[in-house]
């Protein structure tokens, strides 16, 4: 008797880096709007947010579930699995160093300043994606929606994550250690709503902890269950939820960059003269210690 054996799927395409999506999304946003109309910005933004959502959703799995598969998948997202994904993805999360910020910002003097431009972009990307989900709502595609709402969730956390890390480069105090070690501080400093905790960075084991830690994880996977639940509205349909997705997470990524700036306001740079060493370069200076002036132009 014949054995008829499953076709094998072919392999999905693979997908570009969360984290880089994001980072782009980010700092596009953080840039003046410009002359144009608002609304064609505002349009392009949120149909950049919704494709984020959409590509997030087919990497956790859920693209072509049925209804109650795709719900009970949704639901376990929103807590250990869904943490278990994003401390997968922070250490991939570009973060820029100070130098690189002040230059795509060479115009911001001061630390406040560029903490506003920084905190602008993220506060427009978190909404974009917010809107681009609660668009999405409008459409006849329900099973879709739980793996949607946790893409959300994630793409939200990672945004809100990478602007934590670099607050903590504007204001002079950023993480020490390995990538996975600075993205672990990172997390842990979102899930709490602060900068990384201080007494940590004098432990000699205090990142070794914290990129490996259950603790930090169980943080992570409350703070992600709370916010996988106020997400829940954006799903209301007719672009109403469009609205709300979008004006909820403006509010809470501007309320966690109040938080986290008060924090690290009240602590002391290790080293007071960093706003100056990361200045940007000027055209005809020496760049580099032990750098060779430039050649003098004259007749």
């Amino acid at each position: 008797m014949a054995v008829f054996r499953r076709p094998k799927r072919p392999a999905p395409p693979d997908e570009p880096n969360l984290g880089e999506q994001l980072a782009e999304l980010v700092e596009e946003a953080e840039q003046p709007v410009g002359t144009g109309p608002a609304a064609a910005y505002e349009a392009e933004q949120r149909g950049r947010g919704r494709a984020i959502v959409l590509r997030t959703a087919r990497v956790l799995g859920n693209g072509g579930l049925a209804a109650a598969r795709g719900a009970a998948r949704g639901a376990a997202f929103g807590g250990k699995a869904l943490a278990e994904q994003l401390v997968r993805a922070a250490p991939r999360i570009p973060v820029r160093d100070l130098a690189a910020l002040r230059a795509q910002h060479p115009d911001a003097a001061f630390p406040e300043e560029l903490a506003d431009r920084l905190v602008t972009g993220a506060v427009r990307a978190s909404g974009a994606l917010g809107a681009g989900v609660g668009a999405a709502a409008m459409m006849p595609v329900p099973p879709a929606m739980p793996a949607e709402i946790a893409a959300e969730t994630l793409a939200v956390a990672a945004v809100e994550i990478k602007l934590i890390a670099e607050l903590h480069e504007v204001y002079g105090v950023p993480a020490e250690g390995t990538v996975t070690q600075r993205a672990g501080a990172y997390l842990g400093a979102w899930a709490n709503r602060r900068g990384v905790d201080a007494t940590l960075l004098v432990r000699p084991a205090g990142f070794a902890a914290l990129a490996i830690g259950a603790e930090v994880r169980q943080q992570v996977r409350r703070r992600l269950t709370r916010s996988t639940l106020r997400h829940l509205p954006t799903v209301i349909p007719l672009l109403v939820g469009a609205g709300i997705g979008a004006t909820m997470n403006r509010r809470d990524t501007r309320r966690l960059a109040d938080e986290v700036r008060t924090d690290l306001r009240s602590r002391r740079p290790a080293d007071r003269a960093y706003w100056g060493a990361a200045a940007p370069a000027v055209e005809g200076e020496v760049v580099a210690k032990g750098g060779t002036p430039p050649e003098d132009g004259g007749a």
